[in-house]
């Protein structure tokens, strides 16, 4: 029972490192969606994941379609500004798919279209210059919702 984290073509490695002890902490898995502004052996991406990494559960795939390939059939909800539903307005089942963009673009407009119902979003001010919170910092928000709902699994 674990929660799945889905980065589309992450572009800082410090967040990604972050995200993926997080993902270690929580049992949660990690997806990575190529292509990445980074080398998965670069040395911030490392140290921001300390020695994390033998812990983190990671799947790496080689574009969008070929994640939808493999997963577009299931449980699948979108982290963007875009949305109109809160984070915690929606239920989240066990091995359900949260996607979060990439740092400078979101995520594309097809995916978008695809997932329209599933879009949720971190409430923030209204102001332009609060365009959204730091990748890894809104993933820990929306995960740990995630796995509060599932009464946090097998955490201690």
């Amino acid at each position: 029972m674990s929660i799945n984290i889905v980065l589309f073509e992450p572009e800082i490695p410090q967040n990604t490192g972050n995200i993926a002890r997080t993902c270690a902490a929580t049992g949660s898995r990690l997806h990575l969606i190529k292509p990445l502004g980074f080398s998965i052996s670069d040395k911030q991406l490392k140290r921001a994941g300390l020695d994390y990494w033998n812990l983190v559960d990671i799947s790496y795939y080689e574009d969008l379609d070929e994640f939808l390939n493999i997963n577009g059939k299931k449980e699948i909800f979108l982290s963007t500004t875009k949305a109109s539903k809160f984070y915690s307005e929606v239920k989240y089942t066990d091995d359900c798919f949260i996607v979060f963009g990439k740092e400078t673009k979101g995520l594309p407009e097809g995916l978008h279209n695809l997932y329209h119902e599933n879009r949720i979003k971190i409430p923030m001010i209204a102001n332009e210059h609060a365009r959204s919170l730091n990748l890894s910092n809104s993933v820990n928000i929306v995960l740990y919702e995630a796995l509060r709902q599932n009464k946090f699994f097998d955490l201690i």
